[in-house]
């Protein structure tokens, strides 16, 4: 008797919830409920009306923010770009003629497995107890941030940051946990994860404090503190959870 199972394309795959919280936003302003200029319900609203969790509202809009469909005001609120509704329409033209781009990862998502991930790299880093310039000189980069609003210097620091952490898998050693750092390392190059980090990470105390955190999580690794180095990344990454996807 032949199988009745359904046949999937082997392309298909489940929406991330930031992807389903953008497409109902995008379908309100299609509809002409979200007017043109018209300011969005604030996260925590949106977050109810779509039965999710703020930090995937705050990925939909940064979605939404990159495709010019919306504007966030700082202090102020997100707003309907005054060209959505020609942008969506332009936007469905060029989907069907080249077909869909490939989303950006949930940055939440790859906070949740960083954390899971980068504490382990630390403590087997720490084994091996040695300096690694390339990691000094990703950490020097970030020293030198004097003005976090300078679009160059804020591309500056999202590189040595992300490039930062894939070093600290090369201090390991292990070429396999290598190759799976550089995937991470790979989405904070995405342009979701560098909006949200822009738009949470903006003041230049902030941004002092992520630099002390790194150098506090390289001088335990060198030294063999494995402990240290651990509980080091785990609270950096949870500073880094709050500050771009917050609860």
């Amino acid at each position: 008797m032949a199988s009745t199972r359904p046949e999937f394309e082997s392309s298909f795959r489940p929406l991330q919830i930031y992807e389903q919280v953008s497409e109902k936003i995008r379908a309100e302003i299609r509809s002409g409920r979200f007017l043109p200029d018209a300011r969005l319900p604030s996260e925590r609203e949106l977050a109810a009306r779509f039965g999710v969790g703020r930090p995937a509202v705050r990925e939909a809009i940064g979605a939404l923010q990159n495709e010019g469909l919306v504007i966030t005001k700082r202090n102020s609120g997100t707003y309907v770009a005054s060209a959505a509704g020609q942008l969506l329409a332009d936007a469905a033209s060029n989907a069907h003629a080249a077909g869909e781009l490939a989303p950006d990862f949930s940055p939440s998502a790859t906070l949740d497995v960083r954390l899971i991930l980068e504490p382990a790299i630390a403590r087997r880093a720490a084994a091996h107890k040695k300096r690694d310039r390339l990691a000094e000189h990703y950490l020097s980069q970030m020293e030198t941030l004097t003005d976090v609003a300078d679009a160059e210097e804020r591309a500056l620091w999202n590189n040595s940051d992300r490039l930062f952490h894939r070093q600290l898998a090369v201090m390991t050693g292990d070429g396999l946990l290598v190759k799976i750092a550089e995937e991470i390392a790979a989405t904070m190059d995405q342009s979701l994860w560098k909006r949200l980090k822009d738009d949470g990470i903006y003041d230049p105390t902030r941004i002092r404090l992520y630099v002390a955190e790194h150098r506090l999580i390289y001088e335990a690794i060198v030294t063999g503190n494995a402990d240290a180095a651990a509980f080091y990344v785990e609270q950096h990454i949870h500073r880094v959870q709050r500050d771009i996807a917050p609860q």
